[in-house]
């Protein structure tokens, strides 16, 4: 089974990651975790704003955090013996991760949900929306307890 996980730094994601590294998987399984980068683009307002130059240093250092990212979600799941492997890809995260699954020819999609509605979904998108929508293979969206979100602790919820 080929599962693709998409990840991010949010608790949302670690949700994910946490629930596909408790899940029990055929034994030829294998795990893709998947970070997209979205690519720093520059705005010249001013003669005086940074040119490109920083613009190419923000990319990079996006990159490097979300190969970092990958990495450690890599390493969350390896921790139980799951066969991994991380990528970094570039673009809007809801293209790339259905380009992904397609490419792959993936079983699985794995993504975590953020939760948002209204006006922050409509502004910011839905990467769990569109997944669900348009990928070729089963999508898992991962919802975070919404008192996990707020920072309580699991089995606080009642103080």
């Amino acid at each position: 089974m080929k599962i693709l996980i998409g990840v991010d730094d949010s608790p949302h994601s670690l949700a994910a990651v946490e629930y596909v590294r408790k899940m029990t998987w055929p034994k030829d399984s294998t795990i893709q975790v998947l970070s997209v980068v979205r690519p720093v683009v520059a705005l010249y307002a001013e003669a005086y704003v940074p040119g490109p130059a920083y613009v190419g240093t923000m990319n990079e250092e996006v990159a490097r955090f979300h190969q970092e990212t990958a990495a450690k979600a890599e390493r969350e799941l390896q921790r139980t013996g799951l066969r991994t492997e991380s990528k970094i890809l570039n673009g809007d995260p809801r293209t790339e991760l259905v380009e992904a699954a397609r490419t792959e020819r993936a079983d699985l999609l794995v993504v975590g949900s953020h939760g948002r509605t209204g006006i922050a979904k409509l502004l910011m998108g839905s990467v769990a929306s569109h997944v669900v929508a348009h990928a070729p293979c089963s999508v898992m969206v991962v919802k975070l307890r919404e008192t996990a979100a707020r920072g309580v602790a699991p089995g606080r919820e009642h103080l």
